[in-house]
């Protein structure tokens, strides 16, 4: 990736060109020490004044009113703020008429930015204040005044915050008067990039509106940054120092403000793209090159408009111009499906198999491949413009979003819908989230969503909990960056100095003492520091390193089609790819599927194959049950499912076994509750519990124990009669119930 610049022959200012402001994507404002404000028309390569300024007034800032507000245009778009050298800021029209002067600072001011909706103005000034006003211009209040000037502030995302420069350090400041001011480079206290020293002082940086990258200006010098601080591109155009950077509400093109009178232009170019056998580069602003990299052919895709965003992925190329959204599937690139857009500022793409979503800064919209709008997902307090693709995730049929109102909540939309998924209630965490990943394959019943709290510790839950408190489980520490592959429900992930995969994360849900036994890891030592996971796909997986530098590692084969075999229950398969591998690993995948699956002989195959003979003893005992309930029961209990194991014994009538269950565990006092509440074998439970407490030379202390005990008498050969003609009758009901199956069957 690059910028491509472009400078005029001369220069259209006499002076320094001080700042410069979009009104739209190819419309600039520039203002400059020679008084004069000039529009630039990118399509027509037009410059005209606008407006002399009066002479005592030298620009430093502008910043235009925000257009829009998630969907709703704003009525006052057509407003800038213009900070000066004489202490002001003036509210300045398109046309050039100021509308009202401010008398805000002794000295110059030096900044002056709305916040995201347009209802406050902050301005920062040379004596060491910072002011919030109203966008009429009365003073809200002063939040700071500091002993030295205030060179730079901003916004935080929210409007709740303020980011401000004091010397040599970064503040941020909550509008809250209780809140503690901190002192940091990012919201969490981390310093996350430091460059080198450069040749000459940094005059100006503007993020582009994604977040994804940002620019810096220097003397005769134009600097393309990713996010993580590596650098795309460098330029070396002959502007003098660059004062000041902004970039179009689509973050395709870039102005700076120079200090020999020229505004320099510039757009991305040479953006890349990845897909199996396809490499997709944007050669122009309206221009792509495929090349299938198999047999070397190339196919060149134009378009009307400029491109603003694009994604490869699943055999389909997503493009969105400034007007038009373009499908292109990897089969045939000459005729793709084109729709129009409502908005042309799309901010994030992202695509499952079945279907893609766009992001613009009116909302989400799910389309399908065919180009049908299948559903655009509301929520309360939604900001669209804030969405990353680390606070979204979209799979076949759901779509997760971190609530940026309250980051420890994630909220599920039915992606054909649009409707709230769990009854509208969402998944909240302890801590916040840093991001959320949905996997890919199996049913909509078992998804299950990936996500890293802000302590980098991974967890992995359900979507779908039925009304019950959903099991969040850790399965990972020290996790940086997270994907799932597209085939099978894999995931990667950069853990502390390690590249670590869980070849079947599910297993913590099936058992959780075999999730240990299922990773595969490979040493950091071959990537440099900081590495970030890009794509997943088969078993290729691309990783960004902290210098930018892309790099490419293989997972083994055999997990995936363990995955496969498993679910379409092709045991025998499965147990000859293990034979086959030799790998513990896979055996302990197999163990966790086949019990997911409640397929018993091949879980008690693969649980004997890595040695572990306690579950297969278990699994044997399972096996053994007089009844399928029964089985079950034990099937839950097996994976940690005590209180849904005593639920299914309960409802199928089976009291005695839901007692033993509970002695078996120790449980006694709920053991003696259903012994009471059902009126049986309460001398049972005491029994039991005398046995116990024997054992370990104790007496009962327990005050429900010691009063049943008075008046029940324990008769060891009249409780195990009992139980067995407890067991007896639950057979039979099991075979009464075979039979009256079979029959039925056969009258069918």
């Amino acid at each position: 990736m690059r910028l491509k610049t472009s400078l005029l022959k001369e220069p259209k200012h006499k002076e320094l060109v001080s700042c410069v402001g979009w009104t739209t994507a190819d419309e600039l404002y520039s203002c400059s020490e020679d008084h004069q404000i000039l529009k630039w028309n990118l399509l027509t390569n037009e410059t005209g004044l606008v407006v002399r300024l009066p002479d005592d007034i030298y620009p430093v800032d502008l910043h235009w009113f925000p257009k829009t507000v998630g969907a709703k245009k704003q009525t006052q778009a057509e407003i800038s703020a213009l900070t000066s050298t004489d202490g002001k800021f003036h509210l300045v029209s398109k046309m050039g008429r100021i509308e009202k002067s401010v008398e805000a600072h002794k000295g110059a001011v030096l900044a002056g930015r709305w916040n995201y909706d347009g209802t406050a103005l902050l301005t920062a000034g040379e004596d060491g204040q910072i002011k919030i006003w109203s966008k009429s211009g009365m003073l809200r209040s002063t939040l700071v005044s500091q002993g030295c000037p205030v060179y730079s502030v901003a916004w935080g995302p929210d409007s709740d915050r303020i980011l401000y420069t004091s010397r040599r350090q970064l503040i941020i400041k909550p509008l809250q008067p209780s809140t503690k001011v901190i002192q940091v480079w990012d919201s969490f206290g981390r310093l996350l990039h430091s460059s080198t020293s450069q040749d000459y002082p940094i005059t100006s940086l503007s993020w582009a509106p994604d977040g994804e990258m940002f620019a810096v200006g220097s003397f005769n010098t134009l600097r393309l940054c990713d996010k993580t601080g590596w650098s795309y591109a460098l330029e070396k155009p002959n502007t003098g120092s660059v004062f000041n950077l902004a970039w179009s509400a689509d973050g395709t093109q870039l102005a700076g403000a120079c200090g020999n009178g020229h505004v320099i232009f510039a757009h991305v170019v040479e953006q890349h793209w990845e897909w199996k056998n396809f490499s997709i580069t944007l050669t122009k602003r309206r221009t792509m090159q495929v090349r299938n990299v198999q047999n070397d052919a190339v196919d060149v895709l134009e378009f009307r408009d400029r491109i603003i965003k694009a994604s490869l992925a699943f055999d389909h190329l997503v493009v969105a111009t400034s007007l038009q959204c373009y499908v292109y599937n990897s089969r045939n690139w000459n005729t793709p499906l084109i729709f129009d857009l409502k908005e042309g500022t799309v901010s994030l793409i992202l695509q499952a198999e079945k279907h893609f979503l766009l992001v613009d800064g009116s909302g989400l919209y799910t389309f399908s491949y065919e180009g049908r709008l299948t559903s655009s997902p509301k929520f309360l307090g939604m900001r669209a413009d804030v969405l990353s693709a680390q606070a979204v995730s979209l799979s076949n049929d759901t779509i997760a979003i971190r609530d940026k109102s309250d980051e420890k909540v994630i909220l599920f939309f039915d992606a054909m819908t649009g409707k709230p998924l769990s009854d509208g209630k969402p998944l909240t965490h302890k801590l916040e989230v840093l991001e959320v990943a949905l996997d890919q394959c199996g049913p909509s019943s078992e998804r299950k969503i990936s996500l890293i709290d802000k302590n980098h510790d991974l967890y992995l839950t359900s979507v779908h909990h039925l009304g019950k408190e959903p099991k969040i489980c850790k399965i990972g520490s020290m996790v940086h960056s997270m994907a799932w592959n597209d085939t099978a429900n894999i995931l990667c992930g950069i853990q502390d100095i390690q590249f670590t995969v869980w070849y079947y994360p599910s297993v913590v849900f099936a058992d959780k003492e075999l999730l240990p036994r299922t990773i595969y890891t490979k040493d950091g030592s071959e990537f440099s520091h900081a590495p970030h996971i890009l794509s997943y796909v088969g078993t290729k997986v691309t990783l960004r390193q902290g210098d930018g530098s892309l790099v490419y590692s293989n997972v083994p084969l055999y997990s995936t089609l363990l995955h496969e075999y498993s679910a379409s229950a092709r045991w025998e398969d499965a147990l000859r790819l293990c034979r086959f591998a030799k790998d513990q690993s896979l055996w302990a995948c197999l163990a966790g599927m086949a019990m997911a699956s409640r397929d018993l002989n091949t879980a008690e195959m693969a649980y004997a194959a890595i040695g572990e003979l306690p579950r297969v003893q278990y699994i044997n005992f399972i096996k053994e049950q007089p009844s399928k309930e029964s089985s079950l029961a034990h099937m839950l209990m097996f994976s940690g499912h005590v209180q849904e194991a005593e639920t299914t014994l309960l409802q199928a009538g089976l009291i005695y076994q839901a007692i033993q269950m509970n002695i078996d565990l120790f449980n006694w006092n709920r053991a003696l509750e259903l012994a009471v509440k059902h009126k049986t074998h309460v001398d049972t439970v005491l029994a039991f519990r005398g046995k116990f407490l024997q054992t370990f030379g104790r007496k009962e202390t327990n005050k429900r124990f010691l009063q049943y005990s008075e008046g029940v008498e324990v008769d060891w050969e009249r409780i195990q009669a009992k139980i067995e003609m407890e067991l007896f009758k639950e057979r039979e009901k099991a075979a009464h119930t075979s039979v009256r199956g079979s029959v039925a069957s056969r009258h069918l």
